[in-house]
């Protein structure tokens, strides 16, 4: 029994260093400099939805959803096909299929062959979708502590893709309000990926001057269950679900978000009825200073704008805010009784003959002393771990 515990004790022992150098080989990065965040702030309002046709046809769509793969790693027991067709049952029209580093190919139609996948196998679940990559970038940080190794990673990412979504903050280990004040790259959140509905994060990251659009999805893993399937989607103004029409719609932000109850709590003929009925926004949009949203059907609507505050409310189904000189952003919620959410994306400030839109690239440096300390650092705990394993475990001169 002693001989047992003392083998386990030294396995233990052995395990701790190897789990070490792991860790360090998967953390190597670039320490930036980040520029002090500001708000929004200019003589124009940028207003997503630009163009918008009131009696248009909008298309409902999931972008994050994962299906059961040919391979060890399976998170879902439907295969693509299956996915696909519970979806459509659920009055989707867009689907895309975004399994874990790798790309899935379309199960019915080539045309609408959307090449998108998670990218990440982080334990703090610091995960992205990538969206029409020129070839599949698997490097990953385990662990990443610092906000510079999640910047290395959107900027890694996006320069060999369309665009990037930050997913699911509300569930990612380590989101800190000190991140999401300096982080870009991004051009979607999934402001709405937990229990709450308050858009803290998105907000946090709005009021520090980064603009994103709100694209909430399932983060499906089972369709076949009730409780995972339709409860978040977004609705685009595009004239087709293939990827070359509703992309611009996307990066304009000519779409609104919806959080959707789990109607019938397991009874799918209720699911279904209530998933044909949904409420609608029937307009939102700009009028000089004055943003405004008109509902289908009345509801509690809310707002929201600079530190997450709550700019105005009214129950009904219409609101409209009036943007003064120093309102640097808004966004509208919309709760209705039935338990559907509806959030918009945001009108921001910003200069019109200096940018098309209040989104900017990537506003930091690298801070080239720290970044050789950080990584001879990681090299110097490699190099000690491995010094550890060779002189001591084969040599059984491990003292207890």
């Amino acid at each position: 029994m002693k001989n047992v515990l003392l083998f386990l004790v030294r396995f233990l022992l052995y395990l701790i260093p190897v789990f070490i150098i792991i860790i360090s080989l998967f953390s190597f990065s670039p320490i930036y400099t980040f520029s002090s965040p500001e708000p929004f702030s200019g003589p124009d309002i940028y207003n997503p939805y630009s163009g918008l046709d009131t009696s248009g046809t909008w298309l409902r769509a999931n972008f994050h959803t994962h299906t059961r793969v040919d391979n060890i790693l399976n998170e879902c027991p439907e295969y693509p096909d299956v996915v696909y067709r519970d979806y459509m049952k659920m009055g989707y029209d867009i689907l895309t299929f975004s399994n874990h580093n790798q790309l899935t190919v379309h199960p019915c139609d080539t045309s609408l062959q959307v090449n998108v996948y998670e990218h990440g196998y982080s334990l703090f679940k610091f995960h992205k979708l990538v969206f029409n990559p020129g070839r599949m970038l698997l490097y990953d940080h385990i662990i990443p502590l610092f906000v510079s190794q999640k910047q290395w990673q959107y900027d890694y990412l996006s320069r060999n893709a369309d665009f990037i979504v930050m997913n699911h903050p509300d569930r990612t280990i380590h989101t800190t309000s000190r991140s999401m004040r300096l982080l870009t790259g991004y051009r979607f959140m999934e402001a709405d990926s937990g229990a709450g509905t308050d858009l803290l994060h998105w907000d946090e990251a709005l009021s520090a001057g980064h603009y994103s659009h709100c694209l909430i999805n399932d983060d499906c893993h089972d369709s076949g269950n009730h409780r995972k399937i339709a409860r978040r989607c977004n609705w685009l103004q595009a004239p087709s679900a293939r990827y070359e029409d509703f992309k611009p719609v996307l990066l304009q932000g000519l779409f609104y978000s919806m959080r959707i109850p789990d109607f019938g709590d397991g009874d799918w003929d209720v699911k279904y009825a209530e998933n044909s009925r949904l409420p609608r926004i029937l307009d939102i949009g700009l009028k000089t200073d004055t943003t405004y949203i008109k509902l289908s059907a009345p509801a509690h609507i809310e707002a929201w704008g600079q530190d997450h505050s709550l700019l105005a409310s009214s129950d009904g189904d219409y609101l409209q805010f009036v943007m003064a000189p120093d309102d640097s952003y808004v966004h509208y919620t919309a709760e209705f009784p039935n338990g559907v959410y509806i959030y918009s994306n945001a009108f921001a400030r910003y200069d019109a003959n200096k940018a098309a839109s209040p989104y900017v690239e990537s506003p930091h440096k690298v801070n080239y002393l720290l970044t050789v300390l950080f990584n001879l650092g990681l090299l110097l705990v490699i190099g000690c771990c491995i010094f550890l394993l060779v002189r001591y475990f084969p040599n059984k001169k491990l003292k207890s």
